[in-house]
């Protein structure tokens, strides 16, 4: 999944349990749900596929385990239960459900990292490094059907309709306000 599929369905899987839930919802910060939905990728696709890319070629590594949503997790209860905070949790929760969008659970070898050993399964060493963020570039404006462009643009869609509610709710508050 590329940008606007891990915003968009983080965020349509919020508004759902908003919808459902709203009292499990009320605190979370959408700013920091939306930055763990990115945080896997924003952590491993440079290491692996960029600065490591001559030996893992992987751009799945630590950001998609599950290890890493833990680690968040604790410090997302030790940052609430100190100060009240849910920016950790809200974090959390966006890498998980980043985790559930990836489909993490077909490559259980990464997802349950340590358990099975301390190295990474080696990826494709076709598109590494500056070649693959630009093959991603180009892909992500090809419109061809497959499983990910479905969820890109539902995810682009969520993404509009929020943006254009949260505008529409200002333009009410100016308008009450004069």
């Amino acid at each position: 999944m590329l940008l606007f599929g891990h915003l968009g369905i983080t965020l349509g899987i919020y508004l759902i349990f908003r919808r459902l839930f709203p009292s499990l919802t009320s605190g979370i910060k959408l700013q920091y749900l939306a930055l763990g939905a990115l945080l896997p990728d924003l952590i491993d696709k440079p290491i692996g596929k960029l600065l490591f890319a001559s030996t893992l070629a992987n751009g799945r590594i630590i950001g998609h385990t599950l290890s890493f949503s833990f680690f968040l997790t604790l410090l997302g209860f030790i940052l609430y239960k100190n100060r009240k905070d849910l920016r950790g949790i809200s974090l959390a929760t966006g890498a998980f459900c980043h985790l559930l969008e990836d489909k993490m659970w077909k490559d259980s070898y990464t997802l349950f990292w340590p358990l099975f050993g301390l190295e990474f399964p080696r990826g494709d060493p076709e598109y590494t490094g500056i070649l693959y963020f630009i093959a991603m570039l180009i892909k992500s404006f090809k419109f061809e059907c497959y499983e990910s462009m479905f969820f890109e643009s539902l995810g682009a869609c969520v993404v509009s309709l929020f943006i254009l509610n949260s505008l529409k709710k200002k333009l009410e508050k100016r308008g009450k306000k004069e």
